[in-house]
């Protein structure tokens, strides 16, 4: 057994044979099976994607028919999942609300205990409607608001935002939205993905696999970045500052600035291309571009300065924000697209299962050391 040295975080080492995600760091490259994220961005829907993602190819017109309606008829949420989202803390965050409710969930699948490919299929539909319902569901809530019954005739980004704000959304609004889900679906080995197979990896169920990859993308080093983003340009926008000098400021007083860089990519994340139009447009369309405008002239900034590029959470701020979404909810919309993703890897694991389980350099005292008598310890 080869027992060579990984790099701290596991950097530059391969953990996975997958045939989900392509990324090439080097070239900025992204690819959802072997399909570029840019044609993806420009020419998919959130639906289409996901189909391509679980099943490896895309859908002719009645496969992609199919699939949206078996995921608009998965938007069905047990009563008991409904009374207990209204049970929680005022305090509770929206993450911390869909961890534990996503774990709940499983209590009323009649295929929780199946682990078999078709059913992880089945269940995958369902979390896929299911965390999107609970999210919007949850905010009306906590805002004491009539919860906003799923409208099957629509598409998965034009629902969400219907049970969220109890309108029907503008095709601008369910477009972005909608691109911002393909551009979020799957990354590879990230951490919340690595989370969810390492527990799939056990025969775990799928619920508790989902479960684990939430409870890492909440961690703000891995899904958390655009909401920081976000507080930076609203602090910068009360106090009147000119963004510029204000992120000078905070670099000299050895502040991050979030949102910028990232572990695989050496050139421009290629989700950074797209929102950064996304957010350039919404801004012009809505009236409002000085979050775009803030968020240009940053980024041409630490460019120049600290020569890194934007990643995918710089400009997701500042386009969420646009489309009126509240800064805590930026997370756990990541998870209704990256669930996508995380299924498609949760079914390979299991496909083809092996448990996973690496090992580690020790760097702790020497072995053999001496038990010490208790009396003889300093």
């Amino acid at each position: 057994m080869s027992t060579a040295v990984a790099g701290k975080g596991l950097e530059g080492i391969v953990a996975a044979n997958s045939g989900i995600c392509y990324i090439d760091g080097d070239t900025g490259v992204l690819a959802y099976r072997g399909i570029d994220i840019h044609e993806l961005a420009e020419n998919s829907t959130f639906e289409e994607t996901t189909y391509l993602l679980w099943n490896g190819i895309l859908p002719n017109e009645f496969a992609l028919r199919e699939f949206q309606q078996q995921l608009a008829l998965a938007r069905v949420l047990d009563q008991r999942i409904i009374d207990l989202l209204k049970s929680f803390p005022t305090s509770a965050t929206p993450m911390e609300v869909l961890r534990t409710t996503v774990s709940a969930l499983s209590f009323y699948d009649a295929d929780e205990k199946d682990n078999s490919h078709d059913a992880n299929v089945r269940k995958a539909y369902n979390l896929t409607a299911q965390i999107a319902m609970i999210v919007a569901i949850y905010d009306r809530i906590r805002k004491g608001k009539e919860i906003i019954p799923p409208d099957r005739t629509l598409s998965h980004a034009a629902n969400f935002l219907w049970m969220l704000n109890g309108v029907k959304p503008s095709e601008t609004a369910t477009r972005t939205l909608d691109m911002a889900l393909v551009l979020h679906a799957d990354h590879e080995l990230n951490a919340s993905t690595f989370a969810a197979r390492v527990i799939a990896a056990t025969l775990s169920d799928i619920h508790s696999a989902i479960t684990g990859a939430i409870g890492a993308l909440k961690g703000p080093l891995h899904g958390g970045a655009n909401e920081g983003v976000m507080r930076l340009l609203l602090n910068i926008d009360k106090a009147g500052a000119d963004p510029v000098d204000y992120v000078k400021n905070m670099l000299q007083a050895k502040q991050k600035i979030m949102g910028f860089g990232h572990r695989v990519y050496k050139t421009e994340d290629p989700r950074a291309t797209h929102l950064r139009r996304m957010s350039e447009q919404l801004g012009k369309d809505s009236g409002t571009p000085k979050w775009y405008d803030m968020s240009r002239a940053i980024e041409l900034y630490i460019k120049e300065d600290k020569k890194l590029n934007a990643n995918v959470d710089f400009y997701s701020a500042s386009t969420y924000q646009t489309l009126g979404i509240d800064i805590d909810l930026y997370t756990p919309i990541f998870a209704l697209s990256r669930i996508s993703g995380w299924a498609a890897h949760v079914i390979e694991q299991l496909d083809d299962n092996r448990l996973i389980r690496p090992r580690a350099e020790y760097i702790g005292p020497e072995y053999p050391s001496p038990w010490v008598p208790l009396e003889e310890r300093p």
